[in-house]
């Protein structure tokens, strides 16, 4: 709605009070005629839209009331204060109203996940994300918002060039514990491609949360302009000068278990492999948690990393308490920390939203696909098309093509379905374009399908451009309403997670065969960690981790893989 400006008008007698009063007669006299058309404009407009318990959608500029500013003489909209914004239309941003006023969405953005101190103009995305994205159902913790703030102060505090960090610094240099130092840090060593990037690197930072050390990220040029700096005021990318960074190749003679092995004192710093295909007893004496009190005491651990091993400390002694404080629902932890550390760019975002706005954003419901063709030489393009098409049309995802059916109902207005591929190649967009081109849908369905870019092959290194479309394709799959994605996908994962969304999972197939069945749901919007330990840390045999807790399952799409699920 407006904001009607009174101009002062000109008299010839009458003092400046009458003025006054007039003026505000007159605004009075706007306000209540205005106020009826008001209510009855936003009823047609938002008739759908209310509750039974005074929570509705929209712009806060659509509130049902006006108010007179005798500073500014104008009508300005009015909200109860009993009255939230809890929900969005594609073009609105959240507001929540107070007792003591209206406050602004960048104060409850994420429910107050992001630090007040942080930059709107340096991160677009932090601030535009809620006109894209579901309204999310999971809340964080009071316990993780306390933390994630200490956090911000400690990593301010001890962070690249701080005092602290240069003091810390010199005893890495002299290879000697600097017991001064007050600061400790966790570096995170990139393994694999970016989706294994990115759940690893929020593993990783769970862990720092709950051991009080800085995450520091060691990424070459690949990662680039890829995310927002997520602490305000500090960076968290480790330095190009760094005493140890050119001596990776030595993280076998400084690795966790060779220095357990042959000293008692804890060094200035060393390796923690957690990498998925070696090193077996750093992974067994970091999961076991009987040399946590030697970690405690090393100011530098490096994390080589290819995993989510978030559902770890959930099993480990020593972390399970805290952890569970932070995330009592056990299901969102990735979502929570996913949104918080993941936000892209100006430039991705710029990717983001000219995809969005000009593809799928007057869509009734956006489709996801994620497709990944694991070995191109026995499995044909063909079984992978025809697995999609068997899990997306017995489930009711995508409708068939043909005459209509006589039952379908005859709707004025038609309905639309955006679809979303994202493949290194284009031949599922092809034929999907060609399935629903040349033959009706069934149901009277406008479909449309649209695939950002099809690269050909994985690419490791080099420049940043690859990754940026990866990065911009996962984030826009995580804006989608219905998600299908493949089984042991990382990047099918940091959509899901970071969409807080079930996906349809296409089961592996690495012949001409197509599985049955096809695809099935998810257990929860959570990761799967491929390789959890199994190893006898107490003498009573291996232990089998999805049969441990009430909230963590075997994986639908490993089944050696456990993931966390809703704990009911």
């Amino acid at each position: 709605m407006e904001t009607f400006q009174l101009s002062k008008q000109k008299s010839g007698s009458g003092s400046g009070s009458d003025s006054d009063s007039n003026r505000f007669k007159t605004a009075l006299v706007f306000c209540l005629l205005l106020l009826p058309a008001s209510v009855l404009v936003l009823a047609l407009y938002q008739n759908s839209n209310f509750d039974q318990i005074g929570v509705f959608r929209g712009n806060a500029q659509n509130a049902s009331a006006l108010r007179y500013d005798s500073r500014t003489n104008s009508c300005e909209p009015a909200i109860s204060p009993d009255v939230k914004v809890l929900n969005r239309t594609s073009d609105s941003r959240i507001v929540e109203a107070s007792d003591s006023g209206v406050v602004s969405s960048d104060n409850i953005l994420l429910d107050r996940i992001f630090s007040p101190g942080l930059d709107e103009k340096s991160c677009l995305s932090r601030y535009e994300s809620i006109q894209y994205r579901r309204h999310s159902p999971h809340k964080p913790s009071p316990y993780l918002l306390s933390k994630l703030r200490k956090y911000e102060d400690l990593h301010k505090n001890c962070g690249p060039n701080s005092e602290s960090y240069n003091r810390s610094l010199s005893g890495i240099k002299s290879g000697t514990r600097n017991i001064s130092a007050s600061c400790k840090y966790v570096i995170w060593i990139p393994a694999n491609g970016l989706g294994n990037r990115i759940i690893s690197i929020a593993s990783t930072f769970l862990y720092a949360l709950l051991t009080n050390r800085v995450l520091l990220l060691d990424h070459g040029k690949d990662m680039d302009d890829l995310f927002c700096e997520p602490f305000p005021d500090t960076s968290w990318r480790l330095p190009n000068i760094f005493p140890v960074r050119n001596h990776w190749k030595n993280r076998y003679t400084q690795s966790f278990a060779s220095i357990v092995k042959t000293s008692t004192v804890s060094p200035s710093h060393l390796y923690l492999n957690l990498d998925h295909s070696d090193y077996l007893l750093d992974k067994k004496l970091f999961y076991c948690g009987k040399s946590e009190p030697f970690l405690r005491n090393v100011p530098w651990i490096m994390i080589l990393s290819d995993q989510y091993f978030a559902p770890y400390f959930f099993l480990s002694r020593t972390y399970k308490q805290e952890v569970t404080k932070m995330f009592p629902d056990k299901d969102c932890v990735f979502n929570l920390l996913s949104s918080y550390l993941f936000n892209p760019t100006n430039q991705v975002w710029g990717l983001i939203t000219r995809f969005y706005d000009a593809y799928l954003s007057k869509a009734d419901q956006r489709v996801g696909l994620q497709v990944r063709v694991f070995n191109p030489a026995t499995t044909p393009f063909q079984t992978v098309l025809n697995q999609l098409l068997n899990c997306t049309l017995n489930e009711n995802i995508l409708p068939e093509t043909g005459q209509r059916k006589p039952e379908a109902p005859q709707l004025k207005t038609k309905t639309s379905k955006a679809i979303l591929v994202t493949s290194l190649y284009n031949e599922f967009y092809v034929n999907l374009s060609n399935m629903y081109w040349t033959g009706p849908t069934a149901t009277g369905e406008v479909i449309g399908v649209y695939q950002p870019s099809h690269e050909g092959f994985q690419q490791f290194g080099g420049t940043n451009t690859h990754n940026m479309k990866a990065w911009a394709e996962m984030y826009l799959l995580s804006l989608t309403d219905v998600l299908v994605t493949s089984a042991w996908s990382t990047f099918g994962y940091v959509g899901q997670g970071l969409g807080g969304l079930k996906p349809w999972i296409l089961f592996k197939t690495d012949n001409e065969n197509v599985p049955n069945p096809p695809c099935t749901r998810d257990l929860s919007t959570e990761p799967c960690f491929h390789f959890p330990p199994t190893y006898d840390c107490d003498g009573e045999g291996k232990i089998d981790v999805g049969d441990v807790l009430p909230y963590l399952r075997h994986c639908v799409d490993l089944n050696w893989g456990v993931k966390l699920v809703r704990d009911d």
